[in-house]
């Protein structure tokens, strides 16, 4: 369980408590307690079989699939996969692939309803690029109406692993997921994913193939010895 479960929840149970005790009536710490209890089960955190295999791009968080698109990006062609969550999903959120954290951009803006298209450009969000295996994905926190807090645990430069744990949305809320053009997606509108266990798209041998020997030797050329013997920045 996320650590701000046991926060709201422990905090509930004593306010039932004390109601109780002041009023001389347990009734009244009846709303206290169901309140508790959800706020127990909503920040909730269960393990994830995370699946193995080379080019694989898993869900960073569970919802359900409202848009598959083509869109284009100072980059160029870029897929975009969105990503629903309601107050009944678990709002813990991983990496979609491993590697390194390239960027984290964190955006002030608007709380629309997560399902319009337009929050995904206007809400208050959090934009993280990872780059691995030759090929990078960009993840999006994206606040809905409800979700008023986006937590991110990580730094640039950070190591991931895919399938790991790298923050929360708290309530309902979205995430975007933008992969390459040429990923080949395995879902569509209407499908239910699991944050780190689901597989949203997969790059194709060829494009990992002519992307590894680039990644190696551009690792390689970061790692030059400097002249005492110490590795470079």
């Amino acid at each position: 369980m996320v650590r701000d479960g046991y926060i709201y929840g422990l905090s509930l149970l004593l306010v039932a408590g004390l109601l109780a005790w002041a009023t001389g009536h347990w009734a009244w710490g009846i709303a206290p307690v169901l309140l508790a209890a959800f706020f127990l089960w909503f920040f909730r955190d269960p393990e994830r079989a995370i699946p193995p295999g080379a080019g694989l791009i898993v869900s960073p968080g569970d919802g359900l699939v409202t848009e598959t698109i083509a869109i284009s990006t100072p980059d160029g062609p870029k897929q975009r996969i969105s990503i629903f969550l309601n107050v009944f999903n678990v709002h813990v959120n991983r990496s979609p692939i491993a590697g390194v954290l390239r960027r984290v951009q964190y955006r002030k803006g608007q709380y629309l309803n997560a399902m319009n298209p337009a929050s995904a450009d206007c809400n208050e969000q959090n934009v993280v690029t990872v780059t691995g295996d030759g090929f990078e994905v960009t993840f999006k926190q994206i606040a809905g109406l409800l979700a008023r807090r986006i937590v991110f645990s990580l730094r640039e430069g950070d190591t991931v692993a895919r399938g790991q744990r790298v923050g929360l949305i708290k309530f309902g809320s979205r995430v975007d997921v933008i992969v390459p053009a040429e990923a080949a997606l395995r879902v569509k509108v209407g499908d239910k994913v699991q944050g780190g266990a689901s597989v949203l798209a997969e790059m194709p041998a060829t494009e990992l193939a002519m992307a590894m020997p680039a990644a190696s030797k551009s690792m390689s050329a970061g790692a030059q010895p400097d002249a005492s013997g110490g590795e470079g920045a």
